[in-house]
């Protein structure tokens, strides 16, 4: 099923400030919360599709890509924590990690589902995210690609499976916080007393400690490793677009989520044809002979190449059309053209024959210069193409 409008579902309009956007997940978010909506399993996936667009509308870079190119901007990840990529398999948890604080006093950090008694319950670890960059020719653009790359990263570490904790001993409640990841306080103030809450200092949020730590990661959960991950390019990307491809990043620390590897398209420059959008453009020499007579010429397109023929008295400077030849939209907008620019090719180095004829010729009425005016010039040409 198609995605949602992340605009449609917080329900406001592109031109959204930030502090609007918050007003209207931070609205949704309320409205489909989990506590409110005990064993509602629809208002749970609004709850988790409202988060997902809060995720990117909220974020300048994605919020930024998403305008211009979609939910195929965002690549495989679709958005929340690079998880809706995965079937929409993230969970409530990694929502209340990122965005508790916005529900207010309203609900719990998490009820059921953050852990570990009120306030937002325990901060869960979010590795980082890694950036590649990926070379694409013409031909792989205008049909997608699966790529397979290897990259550098933190993965789960097997020995502690991810716990830090030598020999999977035991985990311990931390003592400060009582498992919570946070402690609160009371304080005085001229309008009486106040209770603020902040991150355990004792076990960094995480609600536990670890006694013996793992010799293999010194704690962490986290080891470099090297990973092969393929990736499916949708067709129709361009030079420096960034794809989001969610969890495949770097592990988070002690049973994290995984951050997002963002790739950063790359284009190989094509021997023949130029690119501009969805079109290409090729640039093809005849001999005064050619153009004066007519001929059949070969176009290299992205497929093969196609046989254009050239009308005799064809002019240099005349643009042919390849309808349909060029490059696939990124969002499925249709597909562009091949636009041949003719150029008749001047001979530079004559023989003493070849000079005679072309002596004989200068006079003849029929080589004189005689342009039409009813005709287009250059740039009236290459105007109704885009039009």
């Amino acid at each position: 099923m198609a995605k949602r409008d992340y605009y449609e579902i917080l329900e406001v309009s592109k031109t959204a400030n930030p502090e609007e956007i918050k007003k209207a997940y931070r609205k949704m978010a309320i409205k489909f919360h989990p506590d409110k909506n005990p064993g509602d399993k629809v208002s749970e996936e609004k709850f988790k599709e409202a988060a997902e667009a809060y995720e990117v509308l909220s974020n300048a870079d994605k919020k930024q890509k998403y305008d211009q190119f979609g939910h195929a901007g965002m690549g495989s990840s679709g958005g929340f924590g690079g998880q809706g990529g995965q079937g929409g398999s993230f969970n409530m948890e990694d929502i209340f990690s990122q965005f508790g604080d916005i529900f207010g006093g309203h609900f719990g950090g998490g009820g059921s589902f953050g852990g570990g008694g009120g306030g937002r319950g325990r901060r869960v670890n979010r590795g980082s995210n890694l950036r590649v960059k990926v070379k694409m020719t013409l031909e792989e653009i205008a049909n997608g690609v699966e790529k397979k790359i290897k990259v550098n990263k933190y993965v789960t570490c097997k020995p502690c499976k991810g716990s830090g904790a030598k020999d999977g001993s035991a985990m311990n409640t931390c003592g400060t916080c009582k498992g919570a990841g946070q402690i609160s306080r009371m304080t005085q103030t001229i309008l009486g007393a106040m209770q603020t809450t902040s991150t355990c200092p004792t076990c960094g949020g995480e609600g536990q400690t670890i006694t013996d730590k793992c010799t293999h990661c010194h704690g962490d959960g986290i080891v470099k490793d090297e990973e092969v991950i393929s990736i499916n390019i949708p067709a129709g990307v361009g030079e420096g677009m960034q794809l989001s491809v969610g969890g495949r990043g770097n592990m988070g620390a002690r049973g994290g989520v995984a951050g997002d590897l963002i790739v950063v398209i790359e284009e190989v420059e094509h021997e023949f044809l130029k690119r501009d959008g969805m079109h290409l453009f090729y640039d093809h020499y005849l001999s005064v002979p050619d153009v004066t007579l007519g001929t059949t010429i070969e176009v290299p397109t992205i497929d093969g190449k196609a046989k254009v023929k050239i009308d005799a008295g064809t002019q240099s400077g005349k643009v042919l059309r390849l309808k349909g030849k060029g490059l696939p939209d990124v969002n499925s907008y249709g597909r562009g053209d091949i636009l041949v620019n003719i150029n008749v090719w001047t001979p530079q180095n004559l023989t003493k024959e070849e000079k005679a004829m072309m002596e004989n010729l200068r006079n003849s009425e029929n080589f004189k210069p005689n342009p039409n005016r009813k005709d287009k010039g250059f740039f009236e040409r290459m105007k109704q193409y885009f039009e």
